[in-house]
């Protein structure tokens, strides 16, 4: 009977107080979309983060014929296939536990597989390079990315090595600038949540204030308070529930559009897709209805002073 009354009286209240839910959903739906954004933000980050430093490498490039700044080339002339084995061995003897592979790349198959690639017939500043004006370099594949000052530590400065460069500098500007933008979208997010939280306890004490006359007899004829309650804390939860679903249908079709007309031009970047989002949106859901439950508890509490 109990149960019957309060869905009664929360059915009432929505029918009543239909532009103000309406003003909540639409309130919860801008801000969990927010929510929801800043969560695929950071996916697409540890995704791409992922995905591209498993394939970075550590590339020591080697002395140039001619003169170079540095240390280890002070001979003026590239190294000889001597000095370039001696290089590997101390890979293999001084950095065996950071090193998973290393591929040895001629100046030759750096020209024809790399540099043809990017400036077709050797063209390049008005000038046109052959195969003697590369460098060689050698290619390590790191077991773990992050321990990239090891290998640099060790092999700087000897002797055929000019630098050593580690990819992901390449990549890291990139991170720093999605992850600030993830920062925005979070803190946009939060205020939208402090928002809708707001609104959520307004509406509910106007909807109470509307009906005193009626929660006073109720609570003359014995009702307890959470009966009394329970109608006005159903009704916010039911439209931050309708706004929170239509937060995810639109981040599903926001992601679905995007990813589609991203990965027809840069294939090589892994996308979030429908799957990220399916697994953030019982997160979405369950949040707004939880948040919406507890600010109408307070606005209650503060309103029958109970």
């Amino acid at each position: 009977m109990k149960l019957r009354f309060v869905l009664s009286q929360t059915w009432m209240n929505l029918r009543r107080n239909g532009a103000m839910i309406v003003s909540v959903m639409l309130v919860a739906f801008v801000s969990f979309l927010f929510v929801g954004a800043s969560a695929m933000f950071q996916s697409q980050i540890v995704k791409a983060e992922s995905d591209w430093y498993d394939k970075v490498e550590v590339v020591v490039w080697l002395c140039p014929d001619g003169t170079s700044q540095s240390v280890g080339c002070s001979t003026g002339k590239s190294p000889s296939q001597q000095e370039i084995m001696n290089l590997i061995s101390v890979i293999h003897n001084d950095l065996s536990d950071t090193v998973e592979s290393e591929t040895y790349v001629s100046k030759e198959q750096f020209f024809e597989n790399t540099f043809l690639k990017k400036y077709p017939g050797g063209q390049y500043k008005g000038r046109t390079l052959t195969a003697d004006d590369m460098q060689s370099s050698l290619r390590l594949k790191l077991k773990d990315p992050s321990k990239y000052k090891a290998v640099s530590e060790v092999l700087t400065n000897r002797d055929g090595v000019e630098k050593v460069v580690d990819q992901r500098q390449i990549f890291e500007p990139v991170f720093d600038v999605l992850n600030r933008a993830t920062v925005m979208a979070v803190s946009l997010a939060a205020i939208m949540i402090f928002v809708a939280v707001l609104l959520t306890g307004t509406t509910i004490r106007m909807s109470a204030a509307s009906r005193a006359e009626e929660m006073e007899i109720m609570r003359l004829v014995g009702a307890s308070n959470w009966t009394i309650r329970m109608p006005f804390i159903l009704e916010g939860a039911f439209a931050s529930f309708i706004g929170s679903l239509l937060s995810c249908a639109a981040l599903a079709v926001l992601v679905q559009t995007t990813s589609g007309w991203l990965s027809s031009s840069m294939g090589w970047i892994p996308f979030v897709d429908l799957y990220d989002v399916l697994l953030v949106s019982p997160f979405i859901i369950f949040g707004a209805i939880l948040l919406s439950s507890l600010s109408s508890v307070v606005a209650l509490r503060r309103y029958m002073k109970a």
